[in-house]
């Protein structure tokens, strides 16, 4: 068979590392030539499954909107902020995602917790678990849009069927009733069956009094406590402090 109708037909099956490779061993032929058929189709099979590996995991970083673009190996431990390495190390594992367990990040402002989190996302990512960013104004802001234009139910299948759903600000603004039960139908189809990250300026024991309803606080937040992983970060502002430094 002619190469490059062979290298044509790769291409055309999407096969394009596969194809790279090949080219390679033609023009290298020294190099490979001491290897069996088996050794060198070896190699190219990995280099595609290595290369759609990090198709995916690019896909599911650029899918998920974060915030920041952040790493777990990029975490500043120098300042004192009640970050540990260990815990994080643990976390970035994605044990509790696979568990579906919640995570709940607080601290005041600028400590951190919205790097920490999107560098946690995106260890999620490259582990193929689909994550979406959203500070919580505009995940409302989406659902009500969702609402007006008949897409409401497509966009709570789309989010429950999230691995990890970050939400970011929450209790910053009083809730309103509609709100309220928007976050109820969000948590209740995520109890149990997937991962909700929450950052928040509030520590956890005012989440209560945030929602503005007793009844609804005590489903949702039961939903989203249960189980909850959380780390309460402290200290002075990072920005204040990299400001100090400039």
């Amino acid at each position: 068979m002619n190469t490059q109708h062979l290298l044509e037909q790769l291409r055309g099956l999407r096969l394009t590392a596969m194809a790279s490779n090949l080219q390679t061993q033609l023009e290298q032929p020294g190099t490979y030539e001491s290897l069996s058929f088996t050794e060198r189709l070896k190699i190219m099979l990995d280099d595609e499954f290595l290369a759609r590996e990090n198709r995916k995991q690019a896909r599911l970083v650029r899918q998920a909107t974060f915030r920041l673009s952040a790493t777990v190996r990029d975490i500043d431990y120098t300042h004192p902020r009640n970050v540990k390495k260990d815990q994080v190390a643990t976390l970035a594992q994605c044990g509790w995602i696979e568990r579906h367990q919640n995570l709940l990040i607080t601290g005041p402002c600028g400590s951190g917790k919205t790097y920490l989190a999107c560098a946690l996302g995106h260890s999620a990512c490259l582990r193929e678990h689909s994550v979406r960013y959203f500070r919580l104004s505009r995940l409302l802001l989406e659902l009500t849009q969702a609402k007006a234009d008949g897409t409401y139910s497509r966009l709570l299948r789309q989010l429950a069927k999230t691995d990890v759903l970050v939400i970011d600000d929450w209790g910053l603004e009083p809730l309103k009733p509609a709100h309220r039960n928007d976050l109820m139908e969000i948590m209740d189809d995520r109890h149990g069956r997937s991962s909700t990250l929450v950052i928040s300026q509030l520590p956890t024991d005012e989440w209560y009094a945030s929602i503005g309803d007793n009844t609804l606080a005590d489903a949702i937040l039961d939903r989203l406590m249960h189980n909850a992983h959380r780390l309460n970060l402290k200290g002075e502002s990072m920005r204040k402090k990299m400001a100090n430094i400039d």
